[in-house]
């Protein structure tokens, strides 16, 4: 299963109410193949995708649209669903669609679900490389226009998007972790976000240790994980409930372990404003592994 059909996945487990729906069928409707009066065709390579897209659409309009399968001459698979006729036409009037113009009109999306709208966007025409390999997102948008708009509406949460045609297509795209971390974030892929992250760390925490002369391979691995570890537990923590709420204690060595994550416990405890010895930083990174847990297990008490 590619990253993106993950990213995919947890999008579709997030739309669970009417006004995210309608926002999300929106982004979905307004970057599809076909959108006239006459006739509205989504297609995508994604069952998910597509079985979204006709699930929303029947909530929202009370009809289902028709769906079918297209094989392709290079044996892929594009999974199809459109209405036409007066089901059409009710998509132009429900979400004040102009003839032959598609721009996103932010005054029928509640602020609250800009998000969930540009997941709608992500799942019509998205996709993002498998992070072990490349950092890299991309929507390949319809028309000039909606491509400009995609940009602005990223650049307005912060994130740098740029532009190119490519074989006739408008295509968007993200290059940086931390840009698409953002990017993830925005449209509901929390947990994607939190893969692309420890991936992020694995490769550094690998590129840094290999520089090492001299050290064993599985000497390497083993701080390699043990530091991963630690960072996946702070930045959940950092997540969920802010590293400021952490003791002073807690919060030193959990701020020495991001800065210098190819440190080892001993050159933690040295460089602490009170030095401790290795088994005292280990033992604090303990308490945030356990604070980690509970907040993995839903649970809200922690230690500090």
């Amino acid at each position: 299963m590619s990253f993106s059909n993950d990213v995919r996945g947890e999008i579709c487990s997030s739309v669970n109410d009417k006004d995210r729906r309608f926002a999300c069928l929106y982004g979905m409707l307004l970057f599809c193949r076909t959108l006239t009066k006459e006739h509205v065709c989504f297609q995508s390579e994604s069952r998910t995708s597509a079985d979204l897209f006709c699930s929303l659409f029947t909530a929202v309009f009370k009809t289902k649209p028709q769906s079918r399968d297209h094989i392709r001459k290079n044996g892929t698979v594009l999974h199809i669903c459109e209405v036409g006729g007066d089901n059409a036409a009710e998509v132009f009037r429900k979400y004040r669609l102009r003839e032959n113009v598609r721009e996103i009109d932010s005054e029928i999306i509640a602020t609250n679900s800009l998000g969930v709208f540009t997941a709608g966007v992500f799942l019509a025409c998205g996709s993002v490389n498998d992070p072990s390999k490349e950092y890299h997102l991309e929507f390949s948008c319809p028309e000039e226009g909606l491509a400009m708009q995609l940009a602005t509406l990223l650049g307005d949460i912060g994130v740098t998007a740029k532009t190119v045609m490519r074989r006739g297509q408008y295509i968007v795209y993200i290059k940086g972790s931390e840009s698409i971390e953002d990017t993830l974030t925005f449209i509901g892929a929390t947990q994607c976000t939190l893969e692309l992250m420890n991936m992020k760390i694995y490769k550094d925490i690998r590129n840094k240790a290999n520089r090492i002369a001299n050290c064993d391979a599985a000497n390497i691995d083993k701080v390699v994980k043990a530091a991963m570890k630690q960072i996946e537990d702070i930045k959940l923590i950092d997540h969920a409930v802010g590293l400021e709420t952490l003791s002073d204690e807690l919060r030193e060595v959990a701020q020495l372990r991001l800065d210098n994550i190819d440190m080892s416990l001993q050159e933690i405890g040295e460089s602490l404003s009170e030095p401790i010895s290795r088994s005292g930083v280990n033992h604090r990174f303990k308490k945030l592994a356990k604070m980690a847990d509970e907040i993995r297990c839903g649970g809200r008490k922690h230690e500090s």
